[in-house]
C-alpha cells in the first residue's frame, strides 16, 4: 500500500499589525525574528523534559540485554542527546545559542509496557533558558533509540515529549502539572 502525502493550497494570511498573543518569535508587524536577550541578567537556569519510546517486548529486551547489533544503544543514545542538546541552536531557527553548565540524560525501563522514557536535565548561566535544549536532547535521544533498533522494530512509537519543569529567568519557576 503506498501513501501519499496532499498539500492543500492555501492563501497566505496578511500578517498582524500587533502581537496581541504575546508571542516573543513575532515583532509587531507579524514578521518572525530572533528575541534581543541583551538587555536580560544572566540567571542560573535549569530545564527539565522528558518522552518515551514504546516498542516490542523483545526490542526492549535486546536494548536491556546491550546484544543489539549496533552495540550499546542506551550509552550511544545519551551521548546523541547531550549533542542534540549542545547543537539545539542548529536545528531551532531563531533558538539562541547558549552556553550549557551540564546536561544529564537519563533512560528508565519499563517492562510492564515494553517502552523507555528519556529524561533529559540542561542547565545555563545566562540570559535566555534551556527548555529547547532539554526538549531537544529528550528527542535526539529517543530517535537515536529508534534508529539503532529500527531493523529489529520499525513499529516503535516516540511519544509523549513534554517539558516537566523549568526554573530561572525572569519568568521565574514553571512545573507541569
Amino acid at each position: 500500500m503506498k501513501y501519499f502525502l496532499f498539500m492543500a493550497a492555501s492563501k497566505t494570511p496578511s500578517p498582524k499589525k500587533n502581537n496581541d498573543a504575546g508571542l516573543t518569535h513575532f515583532d509587531a508587524d507579524g514578521q518572525a525574528h530572533m528575541v534581543d536577550v541583551g538587555g536580560k541578567a544572566a540567571t542560573h537556569r535549569v530545564a527539565l523534559a522528558s518522552g518515551v519510546i514504546r516498542m516490542k517486548p523483545e526490542t526492549l529486551e535486546v536494548i536491556a540485554s546491550g546484544s543489539a547489533q549496533k552495540g550499546d544503544v542506551l550509552g550511544i543514545a545519551r551521548i546523541a542527546a547531550i549533542m542534540g542538546a549542545k547543537r539545539t541552536s542548529d536545528l531551532i531557527p531563531l533558538c539562541h545559542p547558549i552556553p550549557l553548565t551540564s546536561v544529564s540524560v537519563n533512560f528508565v525501563l519499563s517492562y510492564a509496557d515494553a517502552s523507555i522514557s528519556c529524561i533529559a536535565e540542561a542547565e545555563t548561566v545566562g540570559q535566555t533558558g534551556v527548555e529547547m535544549e532539554a526538549l531537544t536532547a529528550v528527542q535526539v535521544g529517543l530517535l537515536t533509540i529508534y534508529d539503532m533498533c529500527k531493523a529489529i522494530d520499525r513499529g516503535m512509537t516516540i511519544t509523549d515529549v513534554k517539558l516537566l519543569e523549568k526554573h530561572g529567568g525572569k519568568s521565574g519557576d514553571w512545573v507541569a502539572t
